[in-house]
Formats: C-alpha cells, structure tokens, sequence
C-alpha cells in the first residue's frame, strides 16, 4: 500500500495486529498517550503527504480487497447495511470494488460520462449510494450529493449552477426532478435506481448487464473528486469543491485520530448521506482504516431503534449529531446494553455538557466532540487519550494550524474573542476545499491575510482547547443542518402577506437551536389570526424550501432593526432571541 498505508498506519492509536504484512509496509505501531505524541508523529509524516496522482479507489480501496485476497486482513464487511425490517446487505472491500466496477461502467457507456462530468445524486440510505460514491471515483466523475428532502426548487438551482450532465435519483424525486429538468438543458441523462420510469434510465436493468471489469481512471490528486453545496448566508448554496486528496487522504487523520478505527472496528454515523458528514464518517475515513461502515435505512431519526440497534449489533464505533444525543438521553438508558460500543463522537453544532454528563453517567461512555466544514476536512477534536473539557470543541487537528485572529488577521492571545482561522500561507493545506466552483470573488472573501476564515467566532485557552461562540455569516445550525437565512426570508417574501423578514437562530431544548422569522406583514393581512398565518407560512416555506428549512417559531413585527445602509442586523435578533439562556 504504497500511499496510505506506507506512510500512515504506523501512527495509529489502535491497529488490528493480524492486519501486519511486510508487503503492506505495516508494523506493529506505539501507542499514543497523549495530543503531544499524535502532534510530534504526524509532522515525522507531513512532507511525504501529498502524491502526484491518487484515486480513493484504486489506492486505498482496491488495496484492502488485495489483503484480503492474500490473508492479511481477514475478509470482513466494508459495508453492512440493515433496513431494520429484517433485510440485511454485507459487502467485503472484494464485493464492494465488484459491485462498483460495474455501476462505473454504467456510468461511462449508458450514461455516456467522461472524467470530469458533474454528476447529482439524491438517495436516502441504500446500498446503491453508496455504490455510485466509489464507481464515481472509478470513473473520474465528479459527485454531487443531495438530501432527499430537496425541493424541485432546490433541485434546479444545483442543476443549473452545477452544470450537471447526469442526475440519479429514485421514483420519490422523479416527478420533482422531471417538472424542472427542461430548464437545465446540460442535463442530458436521468437515471432511476429504483423501478423504472419513461425518459429514465434503470439503474437496476443496466446493472444487471454491464460488465465488472473496468480500469480505474488515473487522476491526479488536485482533480476535483466531489462538490458538495454549501448553505447560504447573503445569497444561494455555494459549491465547495474537494480534490481527489482532501478527502481521499486528508481524511485519513480524522479515521486515525479522532473516530480512532481499526480494521476490526464497526463504525455507525448516523448522518444524512446528501451531508458532508457522511463523506467524513461513511465513507472515507473509515475505509481508509480498513473498517466497516455500518448504516441503517431509518429514514428519520428515530431514538428507540437506534438504542435497540446499539443493543442487537456490534457496533464500536457510533457517531451522531448533538440533537441526537439529547433525544436519546431522554430514555431509559439503563435499561439496554451496549456490549460492543466504545467510542462515541459528535459533530455539527455544539454539544450541551449537561448531555455529555447524562451519556457518559447512563453509558459509561464519554462523547467526542469534532469540529470541521464542508470546506475543511476535521479542523479540531476532542482525541482519544485528551483530557475531555465540557463545552470545548478541542484541539486542532494536526494536520492544521489553528489560530483565533483578529480584522487584520493577526494571532489573538488566549482567551480573547475573534474570528476562527486556518493558516494557508505560505503552502495552501491540500485537505482544504480547492475552491467556491465558478465563483473566484468567494473563494478571495474566505482569505483573510495567512488565513482560510471559518466563519465562526471562538477563543482559545492557554491549553491549547478552542471554545466556539457563535457564527459571523448568520447561519443556523439546526438538528445537524447549516441553514442559510437568505433561502428562508427569499421563500417567506414570496408569499402576498410578507413584506420583509428576518430568519435567525433561536434556542430550543431539543435540537439546540431553530430558525425562527421576524415577519413584517403587508397592511392586507395585519387584521388575519396570527396563528393561521403561522401555520400558513410555515407550511409554505416547506413548499418553496425544504421541510427541515422552514420556521419553528415566527414573531410578526412592525418593522426589522437595520443599518444605515438598509442592511437587517440580523446579530441584534439573534442576541434578542439567546439573551436569557
């Protein structure tokens, strides 16, 4: 394994011993006690980080089906998905590059794709996404994933900022995808994955038919790999673009240092596949490590399964967001038992630590926080062997330099409030998202002198742990979802009784924090029941939007606080809304 595992495996926290070849450059690796050790290991490696060309597939993927061919890992499932109803899928690394050989041929010749081609795929969790995930990077095609609670609204935007060739989907979206796909005329092929439908490809026909062998496309590692559409904050979802090695490898210290995976291990992350958490922890981290990736179908959340789940499987690894752990702490803990798990991560807002104290009482488990972006790759976390620090989202990751710095983009001592950053000079971190497609003006915005700015507001301790405060670009972090208030106050305008609004993030004992609006309303409607028009334009918003998008809470006002410009200051609703808590 001449790019991971060569360079890599030796600084793993915990490893598999029956995983060790001479011919896979492995060997029996120290254990880590400490952040300071994981620190002093990865620069001994960072030089040699970074090859000319690389494909997840072929170098990390297919490498793992070779051991197994030749006895050095023991043939275990890569993937092992349940649907909760009794139907179970299990692939080892040796099916998963069979099944996925022929989808990339499926790809290439029915589909007619070339390297490079933007392809949109809209799938809950089945196996087939992720199937179309690897054949993708087989075939050098670029990966666009979305949620399936996208609207047809939603659905064009993408398709008409992305360029898209392709669209894959199921017989849910088609009727969504079919009114609005005549205004994207790059679109030239749709492809159902389920049932079969007119001017749709069917993905299962022509599975059935193709041909498992296919020679894996030879991309370079800067190639753009996957696009994943971001949540807006003055405008529409930006189109962050990651390259073959800023997840494919950068990926790798988020498997090794903060999941903490083996090839032994079973890892559950319960997030959306259209989020790009599912990328971290349902794809390339895991695999990386050679672990197998456990998923579940549920196509909501729903907290007595996923504890009866914990209880029937031997899951060692579960991943979730913080609104997750608070359902889940609102149960009778103690009354299942996990015998397999060990090790339990969050990401996407912040965990409250009064949770993380229930969990770790009821379970005997600590939570893991992790912080990271779309763009970013793992920026800071709490790592196995860390002093954990209620409240804190970690240290940062060593594969970045962290600092909290100022408007003029110089190093803030500790413990003051500024702008979070990552140094990009004088070499550009290649884990770090290439760019804002189609948008250099963007792309520039997110520099600040030496610095990629997050986004986000927080301080740093004299140890060295980062604390977040708060977000500067408005967005709302809401059960897992980054909601841009732009797309929320665009929807609510567009109905008569609205003549301005405001959506910010309001607290909420369940999922953290909800959007709630500020509604002006039109002369016309002021006379209306208040409580009819909320439920009016909620159920609106979820129409123009997306079901998760709309408003939980919504105030009608005589008028919004702005600038002198005329700009919504949206912080002083924001501060209004998390004064008291």
């Amino acid at each position: 394994m001449t790019i991971l595992l060569k360079h890599f495996t030796h600084i793993t926290p915990r490893i598999c011993s029956r995983f060790i070849s001479k011919s896979h450059h492995l060997y029996v690796p120290q254990n880590f006690s400490d952040y300071e050790d994981i620190q002093r290991n990865y620069e001994d490696i960072r030089r040699n980080y970074k090859p000319e060309h690389f494909n997840f597939a072929s170098d990390v993927l297919d490498k793992w089906t070779t051991a197994e061919r030749d006895g050095s890992k023991k043939p275990s499932p890569a993937l092992w998905w349940i649907n909760g109803e009794g139907k179970e899928v299990k692939w080892s690394f040796d099916e998963l590059g069979f099944h996925s050989r022929k989808v990339a041929n499926v790809l290439s010749d029915a589909c007619d794709l070339k390297p490079g081609d933007r392809v949109i795929v809209i799938l809950p969790r089945i196996p087939e996404w992720w199937l179309l995930n690897v054949a993708c990077i087989r075939a050098g095609l670029v990966l666009i994933p979305g949620i399936t609670q996208l609207t047809a609204k939603d659905i064009l935007h993408r398709l008409q900022k992305s360029e898209a060739k392709c669209i894959i989907s199921s017989q849910e979206l088609a009727p969504a995808i079919d009114s609005i796909s005549n205004q994207a005329p790059l679109l030239k092929t749709k492809m159902t994955v389920t049932g079969k439908r007119e001017g749709w490809l069917s993905y299962q026909e022509l599975y059935k038919a193709a041909d498992d062998n296919h020679t894996c496309v030879r991309t370079k590692s800067t190639d753009p790999m996957n696009i994943y559409f971001t949540s807006g904050t003055t405008g529409f979802p930006k189109m962050a673009e990651q390259s073959h090695c800023s997840f494919g490898i950068g990926l790798t210290l988020c498997g090794k240092y903060w999941l903490d995976l083996t090839p032994s291990d079973v890892l559950w992350n319960t997030s959306d596949p259209g989020w790009v958490k599912s990328a971290y922890s349902s794809i390339f981290s895991p695999w990386i490590q050679g672990s197998c990736v456990f998923a579940h179908y549920m196509p909501r959340f729903d907290p007595s399964k996923v504890l009866e789940t914990l209880s029937k499987y031997p899951v060692t690894v579960f991943c979730a967001a913080p609104t997750s752990y608070r359902m889940l702490v609102l149960y009778d803990l103690r009354s299942y038992k996990f015998k397999s798990l060990q090790h339990c991560l969050s990401g996407g807002e912040p965990m409250n630590p009064q949770v993380m104290e229930q969990w770790k009482e009821n379970t005997g488990l600590d939570i893991y926080e992790g912080y990271g972006q779309t763009e970013t790759v793992l920026i800071c976390g709490m790592f196995k062997g860390m002093k954990i620090k209620p409240g804190s989202m970690g240290k940062a990751a060593p594969n970045y330099d962290i600092q909290i710095i100022d408007p003029d983009g110089n190093i803030l001592p500790p413990n003051q409030e500024g702008d979070i950053g990552i140094r990009i000079a004088p070499e550009r971190p290649f884990y770090l998202f290439s760019q804002y497609t189609g948008d250099p003006e963007k792309t520039a915005a997110s520099q600040r002198g030496d610095f990629y700015l997050t986004g986000d507001r927080g301080t740093k301790d004299e140890d060295g742990y980062f604390w977040f405060l708060g977000r500067s670009d408005d967005i709302i972090s809401s059960s897992g979802y980054r909601i841009g208030p732009f797309e929320i106050e665009s929807a609510l305008i567009e109905h008569p009784a609205v003549i301005e609004s405001a959506a910010v993030s309001s607290p909420d004992p369940i999922r953290g924090e909800v959007v709630k609006a500020f509604v002006v309303l039109s002369p016309t409607y002021t006379g209306h029941d208040k409580e009819a028009l909320t439920k009016e334009l909620q159920e609106h918003v979820k129409k123009v939007t997306a079901p998760y998008k709309y408003p939980r809470k919504i105030e009608f006002v005589e008028e919004l606080p702005k600038t002198v410009s005329g700009k919504i200051r949206r912080n002083e609703l924001r501060n209004r809304e998390w004064r008291n808590v």
